[in-house]
């Protein structure tokens, strides 16, 4: 699975690989001044022969050279940095941008599945500690690759032996800090997924705080936020401690190796065969090639909890999408209104059967009401129709078109919706009339939001339909949201509307006057009307009694009393 991750990732990297390749020419030469300012270091020191013999010449052109080498190194390593925090956050920018386009294409399916917080916590969180990750490998790794390769090129050169007994407990520290990988992978995963419980809760009751006050459930919430707090708290306690034993691990074995040159380079220095110069450079590059592997191990480590993070957030992005729409460019669909369902079925859960065998013909302008007890179905043939969700098996068509056929956009320009949830966004009240369309003129909005009755409300405001409200419409009643989503209609009115309990948060008195409004909208319209309050559907044309996904019963209102079946139940049962 890292494997695969790390594969998504260099694709991702690859598509900047002439900021790599410049990365990796910077660090090939702050590695190779790096290794030559030790030599320099050590002529400078052999040319300090004895107490009044030093050759200040030559010392003065050698430190002329190491200061010019250090300048060099820092210009490099400045320019290196930059790079590799360009390379970090392109790559960050385009995993966030595809993870929010997987979002739009994605069916609601998957929404139905996911808190809204773990995907904002995937998203957010997730890509940010991926980005500390991956810019802590851009920045060391290549760095202490090429140091490591040409340390052992030079201490080779200068005397093999030593080198050797290095070579042969490096990889002490290669063991001991893939050992501690292995380990901090999957306590990262834990982490991570705890994480993201934890901000999905918060959201889910920063949401609902209004319903936690009123059932008094402040005290099991802060139980349950402990006990996932506790969780969080534990995993990362382990994921930290273990990931921290990689580098005093890694020191212990680079500082053996350090004494181990030491104590062969002395022998080599009385036995002759080393200066006392050459064996200041094999103590430095012994210093050198070990400190790598310090910052490789911790690279490692931080990796490991950049891949967990990274595998979340990729898991979003390969998701399947759902359908995709027809290859042609968008169309005017004028729809007439003539709706044919046939042998449709469908269900949310496929070990759980809910729509099935459904047919139903539709004729242009009827008003079609839907009722039935919860969970019969009604809101989920009203999905079909938008095509939220996709039949399983049968067909839905439009004036013979299959709605498979057409762009979901076509095919949803042709209905007009006003669902018991309401949906505004911040901005003015004319914005969210308009939703943001050009074209309507203020007389226009106004005759809209009278024939709704919400102009009296608007007007109230302080500053009437230009009154600025915050997301969701927070600072306006439900009633109030509930009638600017009814002017939306007004505004504009398609071939088709939905009315889903469209008016279940308004007066009694304003409903008899909105319904007033709805009946003189329908006119000629095909309407499908979701309602609970019977009352409210008796003009309809057809009424369809839904239960279990089945359609019990249809007719019109007075046909379906004088049956005295299922629908009569329930009308009677409202007023007994």
């Amino acid at each position: 699975m890292k494997k695969k991750t790390l594969k998504k990732v260099l694709r991702y990297a690859a598509k900047y690989h002439t900021l790599i390749f410049c990365s990796m020419a910077l660090a090939i030469v702050t590695a190779v001044l790096s290794l030559y300012v030790p030599i320099l270091a050590g002529n400078a020191i052999d040319c300090i022969v004895g107490k009044g013999a030093v050759d200040f010449g030559k010392v003065t052109g050698i430190i002329l050279k190491i200061v010019i080498s250090v300048a060099v190194i820092s210009f490099a390593q400045w320019n290196m940095n930059w790079i590799n925090n360009k390379i970090t956050f392109n790559v960050v920018r385009d995993v966030r941008r595809d993870a929010f386009n997987r979002m739009q294409v994605l069916p609601l399916s998957y929404l139905d599945r996911k808190q809204t917080g773990e995907i904002v916590s995937r998203i957010i969180a997730d890509v940010d500690l991926f980005a500390d990750g991956l810019l802590m490998g851009f920045t060391q790794l290549f760095t202490g690759v090429v140091t490591i390769a040409g340390t052992l090129v030079f201490m080779f050169y200068l005397n093999w032996t030593i080198a050797i007994v290095v070579v042969v407990l490096t990889p002490l520290s290669l063991f001991l800090a893939r050992f501690i990988a292995t380990k901090s992978f999957s306590l990262f995963k834990e982490q991570s997924s705890a994480r993201s419980d934890q901000t999905a809760f918060v959201d889910e009751m920063i949401g609902n705080l209004s319903v936690v006050k009123a059932f008094a459930h402040e005290d099991e919430n802060l139980d349950v936020f402990d006990d996932i707090n506790d969780r969080l708290e534990k995993t990362s306690v382990k994921a930290t401690f273990i990931s921290s034993l990689t580098n005093p691990g890694t020191r212990f074995i680079n500082n053996i190796v350090y004494a181990a040159v030491a104590l062969f380079g002395s022998f080599a220095c009385l036995a002759g065969g080393m200066t006392v110069g050459g064996l200041a450079i094999f103590l430095s590059y012994a210093n050198q090639y070990t400190k790598p592997f310090n910052e490789i191990s911790g690279v490692i480590t931080e990796l490991q909890n950049a891949l967990a993070c990274a595998e979340r957030v990729f898991e979003l992005i390969d998701e399947e999408a759902e359908s995709a729409d027809p290859s042609y460019e968008s169309m005017t669909f004028a729809a007439e209104g003539n709706v044919a369902i046939k042998d449709v079925s469908f269900s949310y859960d496929k070990d759980r059967s809910l729509i099935e065998d459904l047919n139903l013909d539709i004729k242009k302008g009827q008003r079609v009401a839907i009722v039935g007890p919860t969970g019969s179905g009604k809101t989920t043939l009203i999905n079909l129709l938008m095509r939220f969700y996709d039949v399983d098996t049968g067909s839905i068509s439009i004036d013979g078109h299959d709605i498979k056929v057409l762009k979901r956009k076509d095919l949803r320009e042709n209905f007009g919706m006003v669902l018991q949830e309401t949906w505004l966004r911040g901005g003015t009240i004319k914005d969210n009339i308009t939703l943001g369309r050009e074209g309507f003129t203020d007389e226009e909005i106004i005759e809209a939001a009278k024939a709704a009755h919400s102009h009296s409300f608007i007007k109230r405001l302080p500053d009437g339909y230009n009154t600025v409200i915050t997301e969701n419409g927070g600072n306006l009643s439900q009633g109030q949201k509930q009638l600017l989503c009814i002017t939306r209609v007004m505004l504009h009115v398609p071939p088709m509307l939905i009315l889903d309990e469209a008016t279940s948060s308004i007066d009694t008195r304003t409903e008899i006057r909105i319904q007033k409004a709805f009946h003189k909208m329908m006119q000629g319209r095909t309407s499908f009307i979701v309602a609970h309050r019977l009352s409210t559907i008796r003009e309809a044309d057809v009424i369809l009694v839904m239960k279990d996904g089945h359609i019990l019963e249809q007719g019109s209102h007075q046909e379906l009393l004088d049956k005295k079946g299922f629908y009569s139940e329930l009308y009677n049962s409202q007023f007994a």
